[in-house]
């Protein structure tokens, strides 16, 4: 059997610790913080002592090690290792905040002037660009709006799903809350007509059947539906092949209630049975 990775990365203080628990609930065998230079051999060890599931958490405490991991992950793969990078981000303004909750320093911070907010946001700007490569090869999972707890969820529910197969991710979200920063695709449906309007649908979201009867009869909604369509099934089967793990489909509308969650319902239903799917409902949930 393949051995299967989880590289977790991301932004300090986006949730590594509690990501890398839930992958250790779901049977991986975890290790944090390794040196990218020691990827390659500590791969080799562990897949002869601990079975055929790992998880490592790489970031940018390990800086000067970072640009040799994309070659390292080709050669692994090249092996037949299934690898599948993730990588936890969130918005500037939720990691100051979560720092200053907990008085922790960033662990870039290099002296103790640095923990002022102006200097910790170039901290966390310095970070991002640090982290840049490997966030484009990873499925981004953005847990700006997560609890610790949702976040265990994601994860348990992304490893769950069939390793070194691509993974459609399908998330309703509301621009008013701001755009979701693991979203590989987003797609505006603000001005088809909205549900809130009709005071009977008003309070009930996209998965009720009378909010499904009145979008279905609109037929710019259906004409939405089909192009989104038509482009995912035009590219799902090329990014298969480029080693995509997951992709992220996110629709947007005012409130995140009525119009994108009924577009990712009838998506998900809809490419349930080529693809693995999962659906999320950012506000709902």
């Amino acid at each position: 059997m393949a051995l299967e990775i989880v590289l977790l990365t991301g932004m300090s203080g986006s949730g590594k610790s509690v990501a890398l628990h839930a992958l250790e609930d779901a049977g991986y065998y975890c290790v944090d913080n390794l040196p990218p230079e020691l990827l390659s051999p500590f791969v080799a060890l562990e897949h002869q002592h601990h079975g055929n599931r790992v998880a490592i958490a790489i970031d940018a405490r390990s800086a000067t090690g970072l640009p040799q991991l994309p070659q390292q992950i080709a050669q692994l793969r090249s092996q037949g290792v299934v690898i599948t990078p993730l990588f936890l981000d969130a918005s500037t303004g939720t990691l100051v905040r979560r720092f200053s909750e907990t008085r922790r320093r960033h662990p870039l911070t290099r002296d103790h002037a640095q923990s002022e907010r102006k200097a910790l946001v170039q901290t966390i700007e310095l970070e991002r660009e640090l982290l840049a490569g490997l966030r484009e090869q990873a499925h981004v999972i953005d847990t700006s709006t997560l609890r610790a707890s949702q976040l265990q969820s994601t994860i348990k529910h992304l490893v769950a799903t069939q390793a070194g197969q691509l993974t459609l991710v399908f998330q309703s979200f509301a621009f008013k809350r701001g755009t979701p920063m693991d979203a590989d695709y987003v797609f505006d449906v603000r001005m088809l007509p909205n549900p809130h309007y009709e005071a009977a649908l008003r309070a009930l979201t996209g998965r009720d059947a009378p909010v499904a009867d009145f979008l279905r009869q609109q037929p710019e909604v259906l004409r939405m539906q089909e192009d989104i369509a038509l482009f995912l099934d035009r590219w799902l089967d090329a990014l298969a092949q480029n080693h995509r793990s997951y992709v992220t489909v996110a629709i947007g509308c005012t409130g995140g209630q009525h119009r994108s969650v009924y577009l990712v319902e009838q998506l998900a239903q809809r490419f349930g049975p080529q693809w693995t799917t999962l659906r999320r409902h950012r506000e709902l949930d």
